[in-house]
This record gives structure tokens, C-alpha cells and sequence, in this order.
């Protein structure tokens, strides 16, 4: 499974580097409004890890909010693209989530991951990780594909089991994708995250108004008002 994820991620790693940000409405309409609402506007004296950071747009809006960023991602080529968008003013490395991860203990103050985790099978060893280079209370914050979506786009016999979809994308840079993760029900999203974590808030976002007309509209934009697509957890600990 990680092989298939990296083979993907690096193949869309010049897609999220040049277009993602401007071109696709899921990600800058959707997801990182939701997201940013969330976190501080003035994030001097912070350290930030952007946990699957690929080409960085995260990491850019934490370095201009004033923190010290941390930024890891599977994908070299991704990692890469990050360096590109900040250059020297965030730390920036390819590493496995999967693996104990290169920091001290309690070494930040937030923990972002931007619709990585349901790329990874098993969370509790991350969620064991991201506990122990949090400070005491500090925040984690991530999104992840919304069960109900996943569940019912993709016409699933049985919401209950964990298990593994395939999905297809075409893209400018790369062409046609494979892009697989696993799917999971809301309990065990929300029981893994308890187990080392005090849930403070889940966000089941709608789109921005500013959603464009050309990408994709208005269908998408009427669905995701109704249906949610991602879901968001806050947690602390």
C-alpha cells in the first residue's frame, strides 16, 4: 500500500506544485478555509508540524502566520515542491508517517495533517508519535476523507469494515492516476483519536461562496452544501 501511495503522490507532485492552489476547488474552497478558521491568525513563537505536507501550501500559510514549521511527506518529489515554495524559511524533509518520527519529545505547539491519514491503515503508532512530540496541550489537527462520502460514492456493501478503494484521476501534469486509501466508519476515526487525544470538536465543512463557476460548478457546489466530503477533527492533548 505505501508503495502505491508513494508511486501516486510522486507522479502529482507538479500537479499540487502548480495548479492544485488555483485549480482545484476541493482544496482552496473547501478543505483549507475550513481548516484555517481553526488555527491561530498570529502564530509567532509557535512551532508547527505540517504532517503531510506535500508542495506545501500549508507549511507557506504557517511560515507567513509568523511559526517556526516542521513540514514531512512521504514523497520526496512532494517534499521537494515544498522546498521550492519556501525555500530556507521552514524545515523540510521526505519521511514516512508510519515511522517513529525525527523530533523531540514535546517539541511542537500544533500538529497539522492535511488529508493524509487515510492513506495509513493503522493510526494508533502515529497518533502514539504525534502525542509524543506534542506539548502538554497542544493541538492536533487533521482532515480526512468524510465516512458517509466514501461510503456511499463509491456504493459500499458494509460501512463497518476498514478496507481498501481505488480511485481514478486525471490530471494536467500527470494524466491518469491511481490513487488508493483506506476507508474506515466515523467510530473508528473518532476512537482512535480518543485513545491518546481529548477530542475538543469535529467540523463537517461546506464550501466557501467563492466557490469558482468553472471548477466544477454549480453541481459540486450544491452536493457539498448538502453532502459532506471531508471531515475535519480537533483535538488536544
Amino acid at each position: 500500500m505505501k508503495d502505491k501511495v508513494l508511486e501516486a503522490y510522486s507522479r502529482l507532485a507538479k500537479d499540487y506544485e502548480y495548479h492544485v492552489d488555483t485549480e482545484s476547488a476541493f482544496n482552496a474552497h473547501y478543505e483549507r478555509p475550513a481548516m484555517m478558521k481553526l488555527l491561530p491568525d498570529d502564530m509567532s513563537g509557535l512551532a508547527i508540524l505540517d504532517a503531510g505536507c506535500a508542495a506545501g501550501w500549508y507549511t507557506e500559510q504557517f511560515v507567513n502566520r509568523g511559526a517556526a514549521v516542521s513540514a514531512i511527506d512521504l514523497s520526496p518529489e512532494m517534499a521537494e515542491a515544498a522546498k521550492r515554495r519556501v525555500g530556507g524559511k521552514a524545515h523540510i524533509q521526505a519521511h514516512d508517517l508510519c515511522e517513529p518520527l525525527p523530533f523531540e519529545d514535546e517539541a511542537f505547539h500544533h500538529i497539522v495533517s492535511s488529508l493524509t491519514l487515510h492513506y495509513i491503515e493503522e493510526w494508533t503508532p502515529v497518533f502514539r508519535e504525534f502525542h509524543r512530540v506534542l506539548k502538554p496541550g497542544g493541538q492536533l489537527l487533521f482532515s480526512v476523507h468524510h465516512p458517509f462520502m466514501d461510503f456511499t460514492l463509491f456504493e459500499r456493501p458494509d460501512y463497518y469494515v476498514r478496507e481498501v478503494l481505488i480511485d481514478q484521476w486525471d490530471k494536467k501534469e500527470a494524466g491518469r492516476v491511481e490513487v488508493t486509501f483506506y476507508r474506515r466508519p466515523l467510530q473508528q476515526v473518532i476512537n482512535a483519536t480518543t485513545e491518546p487525544f481529548t477530542l475538543e470538536r469535529i467540523v463537517e465543512p461546506q464550501p466557501v461562496a467563492a466557490w469558482p463557476e468553472s471548477s466544477p460548478a454549480p453541481r459540486w457546489y450544491e452536493r457539498l452544501m448538502k453532502q459532506p466530503h471531508f471531515l475535519i477533527v480537533q483535538a488536544r492533548k
